[in-house]
């Protein structure tokens, strides 16, 4: 059995081997002449503007940019990685790293923490989403970038760092002393990296021994990440040898089959899988194989439909490349990749837009799964009953949308401290402690219009009431993720959240098709 192949492929130098003989040969040497002409106007250009433009211009600014536009002319997801924005990427990839275990960003002159890995030494010390780190190392850190402030905050591991924060309601600065240590970042629930497969198996184990005998699996805003790690995570629900992906290109390494490996762990649960129109790559490739093979009845919406494959390339200087290098398909032959205009606007304001429930397909795009079910190639993974919902399940107004979308919930919660909370040692004027089983009742939602008018928006009086089910849900779900962490979070809004609702319901349809799986096992 073949191994997996990883999908970032880490090269040190990309190279033409040398072709002689023949009619193939003399047709390599004319392209090899060809881009040496192409080369030399490129370097013309660049000496022409390192030479005469009106203000300097570092040369490495000029040749990245050129590669960014170059790429740009391919496809929506080619993309050049500078060298700190290449070893940024495979840290995310590799999910760890030693620092404090925030992300941050420069706005407005200040550095703010937009957000706070559970169980990082930030977190410990009571460091939440929308402090201000007024200064790091005894520095001033206003109108600091955020790389700057990255560089100071990161370190050596058992190393510390001193802070001060800006925190609402707090009339002082709050002084912490954080020790840099290794931050792994879980990859469960938010995307694929590669540790997912182990973080996946290991939340099924725990689960199993709680007892659980079916599965909503949720893979809504899931933008994927490494092939081997979707393969590995459908392979756990797949028995050994079934086909779950295939990739094809144009070079040789890019024709590959992949299949599962071994027997799946879990290949006898019920499975009701939830996505919506931002679950994209290798969450895809996991919905089209379970789907393909008739392992879980998919709820939700059309998925984002990117069916390219990237290969990452390390380049000259540590800068980095990921190049579609191939296409994949699903088991039965579907291609889901969604076609793109000249400038990807439209491609990629996807998730802005309406779906339609029953749209029409082109005969030619018609495949089967395993047991006969119509499914089809084109734009994404379509679902096997579509539920919409693209903020948390939900499907909001326009009002409530703009509500998500200028981070007002997030915004709200920042004046909640959870009781009991004393991590933080100095008093606060103008704060609310709020117990972790609260209720948001009339009063928060008062409360919350307050909010909205300091905030100078206007209230949509028939939105507010049509999405008021959603403003309870979300104002919980940010105040819950806040002060108490994801999964509390997360267990909270699942009782509120009407695809997961519906999901739910049709575990009786999750049932017939592994009934159906059974049989045509048995046939065979």
């Amino acid at each position: 059995m073949r191994r997996y192949r990883p999908l970032i492929v880490l090269l040190l130098s990309v190279g033409i081997p040398a072709l002689v003989g023949g009619t193939f040969g003399r047709r390599a040497l004319a392209l090899d002449d060809n881009l040496a002409d192409q080369q030399k106007t490129f370097v013309a250009a660049l000496r022409a503007i390192e030479t005469n433009y009106v203000d300097e211009v570092p040369s490495d600014r000029l040749v990245y940019s050129a590669i960014r536009g170059m790429l740009g002319t391919l496809d929506p997801h080619s993309s050049f990685f500078d060298p700190k924005e290449y070893a940024q990427m495979r840290e995310r990839q590799e999910g760890r790293y030693y620092g404090l275990g925030i992300t941050i960003a420069a706005i407005d002159g200040d550095i703010v923490a937009q957000s706070v890995f559970e169980g990082s030494p930030a977190y410990k010390m009571g460091v939440r989403r929308g402090d201000i780190i007024a200064r790091i190392g005894g520095d001033d850190a206003k109108g600091w970038s955020t790389e700057q402030a990255m560089v100071k905050l990161r370190g050596p591991k058992g190393t510390n760092v001193r802070i001060e924060l800006k925190r609402r309601g707090y009339e002082q600065p709050i002084p912490l002393e954080v020790t840099r240590d290794e931050v792994h970042i879980l990859t469960v629930p938010s995307y694929f990296g590669e540790n997912t497969d182990r973080e996946v198996k290991a939340a099924l184990r725990d689960l199993t021994k709680q007892g659980m005998k079916r599965l909503l699996f949720d893979a809504r805003q899931n933008p994927g990440g490494p092939l081997d790690q979707a393969i590995k995570v459908a392979n756990s629900f797949l028995p050994k040898g079934k086909m779950i992906v295939y990739t094809r290109g144009r070079i040789e390494n890019s024709r590959q089959d992949y299949r599962a490996a071994d027997e799946g762990e879990f290949q006898h649960l019920p499975i009701v899988m939830l996505v919506n129109r931002n679950s994209a790559s290798a969450s895809e490739i996991v919905t089209g194989a379970l789907q393909d093979h008739d392992r879980a009845y998919i709820v939700g919406e059309t998925t984002f439909g990117k069916a390219l494959v990237q290969s990452v390339y390390r380049i000259a200087n540590d800068a980095g490349l990921a190049l579609t290098t191939a296409h994949y398909y699903t088991p039965s032959g579907r291609l889901i990749q969604r076609p793109w205009d000249a400038s990807f606007d439209e491609y990629l304001s996807y998730g802005s837009k309406e779906q339609e429930e029953n749209k029409a397909h082109n005969p030619a795009d018609l495949k089967r799964t395993q047991a006969g079910r119509a499914v089809y190639s084109g734009g994404g993974v379509e679902p096997d009953r579509h539920v919409p919902g693209q903020s948390e399940g939900f499907n909001p107004s326009p009002f409530g949308r703009l509500l998500v979308a200028r981070q007002e919930f997030e915004d709200y919660a920042q004046k909640f401290t959870a009781e009991g909370d004393t991590r933080i040692a100095q008093q606060a004027t103008g704060r609310r402690n709020i117990a972790k089983n609260f209720t948001v009742d009339d009063a928060m939602i008062a409360d919350f219009r307050e909010h909205l008018k300091t905030r100078r928006l206007k209230i949509d009086e028939d939105a507010f009431a049509k999405d008021l089910p959603f403003i309870k849900a979300m104002i919980r779900f940010r105040i819950d993720e806040t002060l108490f962490g994801m999964a509390e979070a997360k267990r909270h809004l699942i009782s509120q959240d009407p695809q997961a609702q519906a999901g739910l319901t049709l575990f009786g349809e999750a049932e017939k098709l592994l009934a159906m799986g059974k049989g045509m096992t048995r046939a065979h």
